[in-house]
């Protein structure tokens, strides 16, 4: 039931992006969706069949068998109810912060976060967009921080789904008035934010890490108000992989044991 409910809002909000995207789109999409988004969805789907053979509804099993067994520091210093629902949904938030960081900083994690960049163009799917490794090595660490803070279950599953939500949103190649976007940045991470990330300028995919709550960023030094470029003609991707007939989808499940390739 727990993956039943996720996976629903999760396409729901799919849904409602890829429509705002068709009728306010931010940035004109090149190349074509008809190209890109086979890829992408693809591996969405792989990787939704391989969670679901291996460890899919860990997370939330591994919070349940904490509060039983008593696990955790929320266990241990007795935190119970919405204050514990509250640390485990900012625990978990800025941990994923860290693993991002981390993903960047640390050459093995980067050969598989790096599928996730080399789109070319930026949009709703491209928050799909990853390796099946990194999926599998990203539900491990939040098993190991969930067990660590002893995460009320009910957290898990709400910061599951507002984690994909987030990320759905502000991979939207939709175009938010500058105004409303500035203000929203101080509690939540925009598109036109997150974007900034996915620029092929190295000093800019370094910075703006954040997926849900934007003040991380900013607490931790990582942020970036504006790209170079306008934010409509800025590029997107890595710089070593610009053609699209490289990107197919048996080239990025490859392209971690490939070797790397540099500016």
């Amino acid at each position: 039931m727990e993956t039943v409910i996720r996976l629903s809002i999760a396409l729901g909000i799919f849904l409602i992006m890829i429509g705002w995207e068709a009728l306010r789109p931010r940035r004109k999409q090149s190349p074509d969706r008809k190209q890109r988004w086979p890829i992408n969805i693809g591996l969405a789907l792989f990787n939704m069949l391989l969670m679901r053979l291996t460890v899919g509804g860990a997370a939330y099993l591994s919070a349940v068998y904490a509060q039983e067994q008593s696990w955790g520091l929320l266990n241990i210093f007795d935190i119970q109810g919405w204050p514990a629902v509250a640390v485990t949904l900012i625990a978990l938030d800025f941990a994923i912060y860290g693993q991002h960081v981390l993903s960047h900083k640390w050459l093995l994690l980067w050969r598989l976060h790096q599928i996730h960049h080399t789109d070319i163009a930026f949009d709703a799917t491209t928050a799909v967009r990853f390796h099946p490794l990194e999926i599998v090595f990203s539900m491990l660490y939040k098993i190991a921080w969930i067990l660590l803070l002893g995460a009320d279950p009910l957290a898990v599953i709400a910061f599951e789904i507002i984690l994909n939500g987030a990320a759905t949103f502000n991979h939207g190649n939709v175009d938010i008035p500058e105004r409303v976007d500035k203000m929203l940045r101080w509690l939540i991470v925009t598109p036109d934010m997150h974007r900034i990330h996915h620029s092929t300028i190295q000093v800019e995919t370094d910075s703006n890490y954040g997926f849900s709550i934007s003040c991380w960023d900013r607490l931790c030094g990582t942020y970036r108000a504006e790209p170079k470029q306008a934010q409509t003609e800025m590029p997107i991707g890595l710089a070593p992989f610009r053609n699209p007939e490289e990107l197919g989808l048996a080239n990025l499940l490859r392209l971690p044991f490939s070797a790397l390739r540099r500016e």
